[in-house]
């Protein structure tokens, strides 16, 4: 039985470790993670990508059980366990890592891409395919008047991404790295591309076997 409680205490005093101002001077590498789920067990694959070219240096998978279903605004203690287990399997870590999910853009201000950028002290980007909250201005959206995230359409008639700092990024940067990620004719940034093809080459030999 999950204690909601307890996990939104354990939130709410995380989320006053986050940080959004730029730690890095210069992101040489960047890595994605995506998620799969299959009888029972979560697959989290990474990729990490030379930022200047986007092509793959290194990538690395967990596959564990899946010890909770989904709660709204608690995702990381459904798929975090998973992604650090890959994450901790590299060799190359990754400068800063984009996290198909929300980072401050959360009810708490601690979506998983903030949660795993505290416990792995690394900078990551929140990249969420649906507006969990807030209000579009202009492409920016504010919750109770301060700027979390961004809207980005990454072409033409494609449904917009929702991007937001995680940890040690600051929104700006957040923005300009996810632009400098997308791959026409790709509609997520590339390394996330990446993660989700691999993702569902995994999901399919787990299946096969």
């Amino acid at each position: 039985m999950v204690d909601i409680r307890k996990l939104k205490e354990e939130q709410i005093k995380l989320a006053k470790k986050v940080i959004i101002s730029d730690s890095l001077k210069k992101i040489k590498t960047i890595g994605g993670v995506e998620q799969t789920f299959v009888n029972n067990k979560i697959i989290s694959s990474m990729i990490v990508c030379d930022f200047k070219t986007l092509k793959e240096i290194e990538k690395s998978h967990a596959i564990v059980d899946e010890k909770i279903s989904y709660i709204r605004g608690f995702l990381f203690y459904r798929e975090g366990p998973a992604i650090m287990e890959a994450y901790n399997k590299l060799e190359n870590k990754p400068d800063a890592l984009i996290v198909n999910a929300n980072g401050i853009l959360h009810p708490r201000r601690i979506g998983m891409a903030s949660h795993l950028g505290i416990l792995l002290d690394i900078a990551t980007i929140g990249v969420a395919k649906r507006l969990m909250l807030g209000e579009v201005k202009e492409k920016t959206i504010y919750v109770d008047k301060e700027a979390r995230g961004y809207e980005f359409i990454t072409k033409k008639h494609a449904k917009s991404l929702y991007i937001s700092p995680g940890y040690k990024i600051s929104l700006k940067t957040s923005s300009e790295t996810i632009k400098k990620c997308i791959k026409y004719p790709h509609k997520l940034p590339e390394p996330l591309h990446l993660a989700h093809k691999y993702s569902k080459q995994l999901r399919k030999e787990i299946l096969q076997k």
